[in-house]
């Protein structure tokens, strides 16, 4: 049983914060909250990402860049990353977290969700798209 859930990108600005919202609205009754490996520490959720998101109904407001650690993984039963690149930064800073670190897209044929950072607004939206897919997935999945 998965009680709380915390999702992963690099800067903790785009792709997590939308996914954290996202998972949010689907299960209502669990933990979920996000960091980066890479984090901008207390920077707000990316304009663009919360443009994007609001047009979708989705609230990115409060948000607050935070850096993953060991000690934050130890508080979550699943870690949900955007590339496979993020499971192995996972794994480099908490080893015991690895059995329980699958990618966001893992529903989606074990897809990717690409940084659209500094992007076009059509990456911004191709990404929320793919976060909402994958969201929608892990939902019905966890009961959602």
């Amino acid at each position: 049983m998965f009680n709380s859930v915390l999702v992963i990108c690099t800067g903790n600005i785009c792709r997590s914060p939308t996914a954290e919202r996202r998972l949010r609205q689907l299960l209502p009754g669990l933990k979920i909250d996000s960091a980066g490996v890479g984090a901008l520490v207390g920077h707000q959720a990316d304009e663009q990402a919360s443009r994007t998101a609001e047009k979708y109904g989705l609230s990115l407001e409060g948000h607050s860049g935070r850096q993953f650690s060991a000690q934050l993984a130890r508080q979550y039963d699943l870690i949900l990353v955007m590339e496979r690149s993020h499971v192995e930064q996972v794994t480099q800073q908490a080893t015991e977290a690895r059995g329980k670190t699958l990618l966001l897209g893992h529903w989606l044929n074990k897809k990717e969700i690409p940084d659209p950072y500094r992007q076009s607004q059509e990456a911004f939206e191709y990404v929320y798209q793919l976060i909402d897919q994958a969201c929608q997935s892990w939902s019905k999945k966890l009961g959602g």
